[in-house]
This record gives structure tokens, sequence and C-alpha cells, in this order.
């Protein structure tokens, strides 16, 4: 049971004064009171940021990927920050079926299903694209200049599989995506900037696996590594634990051909590499919903609580 605050003040004031009559002694005990009140103010407020309906998600440099294509020009539709921000989201009535507020845990939901996909994938997805300028999607980092991404998260419900001998259908729930730099693609006249993903994290079966880009020839050098094909680029893949579905936290950390994956407070998982010291591409952070799979039948909904990025 709370004690109500002026209450408490106003029988600490009284205990204090009980014997006492100089002005010096008021002036102390009013110090007292003051401090009290600022401290029981402080208190409700921290309560008030703690207990809040919302994830803590500041779409300033995020856009929102959907599995719809309802401008029929042929690619998902998309929503850029301007709109996002200040609980924007809310209000698009688009944006609402698939990423939504669940106040009963102030949790975000991004739910997707197989129906629109991007140019260069077979799936669909609900998913959060970085823009570290939200003026120009071209603009990018280099794991020279790294960044890091932190995310509490769960996968709250997915489809079952039926085609393969896994219990259910496999999601992406983070990334880091390269992409080829303005000044590469003025170099050599490319028509297309899409990049391998580097890093992707996968839930399976209630495992987080890390999935990371590798060559297939260390000795690839040159132009030859702007090439995308899997006749250059490998997946390396690497089980990180079970979560199930509960909730989770990871955290991924991009520095000078170095990358570090950390699911909860396990051990973290460390690339050091050739590879990631001749990575050719720039990159963005990723996270959401991207299932895998062409399924008319399936679905699958995440829910993100946190989502933070820092350069």
């Amino acid at each position: 049971m709370k004690i109500n605050c002026l209450s408490l003040v106003f029988s600490l004031f009284v205990l204090l004064n009980i014997g006492c009559s100089s002005n010096e002694n008021l002036s102390e005990d009013s110090e007292i009171i003051d401090e009290i009140i600022d401290d029981d103010e402080e208190t409700e407020e921290e309560e008030e940021e703690e207990t809040s309906p919302y994830a803590a998600i500041d779409f300033s440099n995020w856009k929102v990927t959907l599995p719809i294509d309802e401008n029929n020009n042929g690619s998902p539709d998309e929503y850029q920050p301007d709109v996002l921000v200040g609980f924007g989201y809310q209000s698009i009535e688009s944006v609402q079926p698939f990423m939504y507020d669940d106040i009963s845990d102030s949790s975000l939901v991004f739910y997707t299903y197989p129906d629109i996909s991007t140019t260069n994938s077979s799936y669909s997805r609900t998913e959060l694209r970085e823009l570290i300028n939200p003026d120009n999607a071209r603009e990018n980092w280099t794991l020279l200049e790294g960044g890091e991404m932190i995310g509490r998260l769960k996968v709250e419900d997915v489809s079952e599989n039926n085609e393969s001998g896994d219990d259910y259908h496999k999601v992406i729930v983070m990334q880091i995506h390269g992409i080829i730099s303005e000044e590469d693609m003025d170099i050599h006249g490319f028509s297309s900037n899409n990049g391998p993903p580097l890093i992707k994290i996968y839930w399976k079966d209630g495992f987080v696996w890390s999935h990371k880009k590798s060559l297939i020839d260390d000795t690839t050098d040159g132009d030859d590594l702007l090439e995308t094909s899997n006749s250059t680029w490998y997946d390396i893949k690497e089980n990180l634990g079970y979560v199930g579905f509960e909730v989770f936290d990871f955290r991924i950390t991009a520095s000078d051909a170095k990358i570090v994956v950390q699911l909860n407070d396990d051990e973290p998982f460390v690339y050091e590499d050739i590879s990631l010291d001749k990575w050719p591409y720039e990159n963005y952070y990723k996270a959401g919903n991207y299932l895998t799979t062409t399924n008319p039948d399936a679905f699958s909904y995440i829910k993100y609580y946190n989502l933070n990025i820092t350069h």
C-alpha cells in the first residue's frame, strides 16, 4: 500500500518541530521537506518511464518495408522516418495490420506473410531498415566506422513447417546488410547497388543462429569482391543458443574487420577473419520480421520491446 507523500511530509514536519521553535531549525526542516518532495517526484517520473505502454524504439533513423503493394508499383510499400516518428505509425492505416503496439507487454508487433517481395529476394517481410541519413538511403557506414545494434525481442508465433524436417518456418530477426557504395557505383557503372547481407540472425525452431558471409576463396581480391553471387560469398553458420518463444536480448557490434554477436549474457561470439578484412561494401542494420518461406499459409509474429543503434 502506498503512503501519501504529503501526509508523510506533514508527519515528518510535526516530528521534527516538536520542541523546536528557532528560525534556524525551521529553515533546516524546510530544506529536508523540499528534498523529500523532490525525491518523490523523481521516483514517480522514473516509474512512469518504466511503465510506458509502448516499445522503446525511436523511428528517427528507421524506415519500414511491408509485405504489400497498395500503390501498385511492383515493389513492397515503404514508409519513411518522417511519418513514423512521434507514434505517427499508429495513424497510418496501411501500416497498422503489420506493425502495431501491444500495450499488454509494451511491445511493437511485426506481422508478415508471403506476398510482395523486394527485387533481390523471394521472401516478404515487415522489417525496419536503418537510414543514418533519412534523406539519403545511399549514405551508409563502413566496418571501419562501425556501429552497434541492441534489441530485446521474441518470436511470438510462427507457422508450422510441413515441407521439411523443421518444426516451424525460419525467420530472420536482425541483419547487417551490405550495399555498394556510391563511389563504386560511379566507378563501375552498376545499375544496382545491392550487396549481400553480411550478418543474418535467424530464429530456427527456437534456436538463434548467426549466418556470416565469408569468401569461398580467400585469395579473391579487387573488383571480384563486388561479385554478389554464391560463387564468391557463402554463409558460415553458428548456433548461439536456445530461446524458444521467450524474450531474449541480442547485440551485434561491428568494427574494423571484426563482428561480435551476443545472445543474452552468454559469451559473445567473435568473427575476425580475412573475409571481414576484405569486405568491400558499406552497411546498414535491419531488424524486424523477415519470413523465409513462400508457403501461402505461412505467417510470423515478432515482438520488439526495445531497439537501439549507435555509431
